[in-house]
């Protein structure tokens, strides 16, 4: 009797297993189809100088795309722009949505999430949309910064905000942040949401300050929000794409390029896969590299 029911136990799990791997199936196939494949093909195409067959026959380099980006002039000030725009936009935007979700923890309900809707209504808008409101604002004749500015005396003439390269990498940043701190506030709102509150009620008590109930209490409880928060809008500076195709297309004189831009430029304008495959791979080790860092960060601070 009890050798049938172990029996029946032991076909019951496997008939579940099995089904659960039958549900698993389509995402498995489209992770590696549209996943796995396309990061095999990008690490293994950069070997190649290749232009997947328009002009010649792919011819294998070994390195030679790799030596080429490191002494790629317009790469490299890619890079240097990608690398700026990371530096800037991560610190503010963390430090930003985490002084909104602060403020607004606290309010009624109905408040707390009529701002949440607030912010959060350019990350479901579309880029294109977005974009076209940003580019009237910037606009050099008519924009409502030029006319702002003049009607203040700032400025005596209008500013080319998008076509000087002094001002068009500033103006990308301010977009990427605008369109960036609408979901780290939602999640900053639920994290703070989630603080055991009899911790914050013991040290106000004991005559604790706001400023060391939120250091001493809610920031180690925050901390893994933040973690996440920080990975996320690492990967997403990295790969700013749409704002720069549909503002600047890497102009003014490459001042607004990008290292995800001058990818796509490079394999879809110059047909140069292989070589833009290079890049990719060599983007893909920076992300991986800076968030296991930050990861190793965040683990330290627990």
């Amino acid at each position: 009797m009890r050798k049938s029911r172990s029996g029946l136990n032991q076909s019951l799990v496997r008939q579940e297993t099995i089904a659960g791997y039958l549900f698993l199936l389509p995402s498995l196939f489209f992770f590696l189809v549209f996943v796995v494949y396309p990061m095999f093909m990008c690490i293994y195409t950069s070997f190649f100088d290749s232009n997947m067959g328009k002009n010649t026959v792919d011819t294998f380099i070994g390195f030679g795309n790799y030596k080429e980006l490191f002494q790629d002039k317009i790469f490299l000030g890619a890079l240097r722009n990608t690398v700026v725009i990371v530096v800037v936009a991560v610190p503010t935007v963390c430090a930003f949505s985490l002084w909104v979700a602060s403020a607004i923890t606290d309010m009624k309900p109905v408040l707390t999430s009529a701002f949440r809707v607030i912010f959060y209504l350019p990350v479901v808008t579309g880029s294109v949309a977005v974009t076209v409101v940003w580019k009237w604002m910037y606009n050099n004749y008519y924009g409502i910064f030029n006319y702002l500015l003049k009607s203040a005396g700032v400025i005596d003439k209008n500013i080319n905000w998008l076509g000087d390269a002094r001002y068009a990498l500033w103006c990308i940043i301010l977009i990427l942040f605008t369109t960036s701190v609408g979901q780290p506030i939602v999640l900053y709102v639920s994290a703070l949401g989630n603080v055991d509150q009899s911790l914050v009620e013991a040290a106000e008590v004991d005559g604790a300050t706001p400023m060391q109930v939120f250091w001493k209490i809610k920031w180690p409880q925050i901390m893994p929000t933040t973690l996440y928060i920080v990975v996320i809008t690492t990967i997403n500076s990295f790969q700013c794409f749409a704002l720069i195709q549909l503002l600047t297309s890497g102009g003014p004189n490459h001042s607004t390029d990008t290292v995800m831009y001058y990818i796509y430029y490079t394999a879809f304008k110059l047909y140069r896969y292989g070589y833009g495959n290079a890049m990719g791979v060599v983007l893909m080790l920076i992300i991986a590299l800076l968030s296991a860092v930050q990861f190793k960060l965040g683990q330290s601070q627990d």
